[in-house]
C-alpha cells in the first residue's frame, strides 16, 4: 500500500488551512494526505485526527483531516502573517522532507509561504520554496515544471528580471534543464522517450537575426549538436505558435526559456488545475500554481482547485511504475 501524502502547512495567515480543508473534504480517503501544521489553524467546522505516525493516515482520513500537530508560537490572524511563526513554518516543511526521505510519506506537498514573513522572522535566506527544498535534499540544481493536463512546461529561467535573460541562459543551464526534464518525464510521468520541445528566445525565434541573435549565435547549434539520452528534442520554435492545441499533441513537454513565456500559456490554458512540479529532486513534490492569497485569506471562499490538482498529480506520480 502506498504512503500517504505529506502536506506541509505553509503560512497559516493565507488560505493554505482553508484549501488544506476543502482539499480534504473532497478527496476524503480517495487520496490520503496529512496537513503538518498547528491544527487550531485550521477552519472551525473541519473534523480533525491528530496523529501520531503516518501509518494512521488512512484510517483516520475517511472521516477527518489527519493532522501531525506542531504548536505555533503566535496567534494565528488571517491576512496578517506573523514573523514570530516564520520558525514553525520552516519546520513544517522540513518535516515533510523528512517524511518523504525515510518512506514514511510518499511525496510531498506544499501549501504557499510568504517569503518577506520567513525572512523577517527566521532570516530565511533562499529565493523560495524550491530552492530550500534543494538544498535540503542535497541538490545543486532542480527545474520547475508547470503541469495539468493539457500542457507541461519548464522555464530554463525563473524569477530573474526580463534584462537578465539572456545572461543568465547558457548552453550548459539549457542542456541541464532538458535533461532534468527528461528524466523528471521518465521517472515521475512513466514517460519512457519524452519528446521536449524547446522555444526560441526571441519573437519568432529570431526570424533568421532579424529580431535577435541568439538562436543563430548557439541556440540552434546546441541543440543540434546535443545528443539527448533517451529523449527528442526539437526547436528552438517560435513562442506564439508552440501552445495551440495541434502543436501541444507533438510534445509531452515544453521547455521555455524565461519565467513568462512559460506561465502564461498555462495559465491561460488551465488557471485553477495547474500545478508546480519539482524535478530533479530525490523525492516527488508538487504544489498548487498560486500564493497565500493574503486578501481573501479566512473569509471561506478560496478555491482549492489547484491544491486538490496538485494532491492528484503527487498521488499519480507516486503510482507510476
Amino acid at each position: 500500500m502506498t504512503a500517504p501524502i505529506a502536506l506541509s502547512c505553509g503560512d497559516p495567515a493565507g488560505i493554505g488551512p482553508e484549501i488544506a480543508a476543502k482539499a480534504w473534504d473532497a478527496l476524503r480517503g480517495n487520496c490520503p494526505f496529512v496537513y503538518i501544521g498547528d491544527a487550531s489553524h485550521l477552519p472551525e467546522a473541519t473534523p480533525v485526527a491528530r496523529i501520531a505516525d503516518l501509518s494512521q493516515t488512512r484510517t483516520a482520513s475517511s472521516s477527518a483531516l489527519p493532522v501531525l500537530h506542531m504548536e505555533f508560537p503566535a496567534p494565528n490572524i488571517p491576512g496578517q502573517p506573523e514573523p514570530a511563526n516564520a520558525p514553525a513554518v520552516i519546520k513544517a516543511i522540513e518535516q515533510g522532507v523528512a517524511l518523504v526521505q525515510n518512506g514514511s510519506a510518499s511525496a510531498l506537498c506544499t501549501a504557499p509561504i510568504h517569503k518577506k514573513a520567513l525572512i523577517d522572522g527566521a532570516g530565511f535566506s533562499y529565493p523560495g520554496h524550491t530552492e530550500f527544498l534543494a538544498a535540503l535534499a542535497g541538490r545543486d540544481r532542480v527545474v520547475m515544471m508547470l503541469a495539468s493536463d493539457q500542457l507541461r512546461v519548464v522555464p530554463a529561467t525563473i524569477h530573474i528580471p526580463l534584462s537578465q535573460v539572456p545572461t543568465a541562459l547558457t548552453p550548459d543551464l539549457l542542456r541541464e534543464t532538458l535533461d532534468i526534464t527528461a528524466q523528471g518525464l521518465r521517472e515521475q510521468f512513466g514517460i519512457a522517450h519524452p519528446r521536449i520541445a524547446v522555444a526560441g528566445l526571441n519573437p519568432h525565434a529570431g526570424e533568421g537575426g532579424k529580431m535577435g541573435t541568439e538562436e543563430l549565435d548557439w541556440i540552434t547549434p546546441m541543440l543540434e549538436e546535443f545528443t539527448p539520452d533517451g529523449y527528442k528534442i526539437t526547436g528552438p520554435h517560435p513562442a506564439d505558435t508552440m501552445f495551440h492545441a495541434a502543436a501541444r499533441a507533438r510534445y509531452d513537454a515544453a521547455v521555455a526559456m524565461y519565467h513568462d513565456q512559460a506561465l502564461i500559456p498555462i495559465k491561460t490554458l488551465d488557471f485553477d488545475k495547474g500545478v508546480n512540479v519539482t524535478l530533479g529532486l530525490p523525492f516527488i513534490r508538487t504544489s498548487p500554481d498560486h500564493g497565500t492569497a493574503l486578501d481573501i485569506a479566512g473569509q471561506g471562499i478560496a478555491n482549492p482547485t489547484s491544491l486538490i490538482e496538485a494532491l492528484k498529480l503527487a498521488h499519480r506520480m507516486a503510482h507510476t511504475p
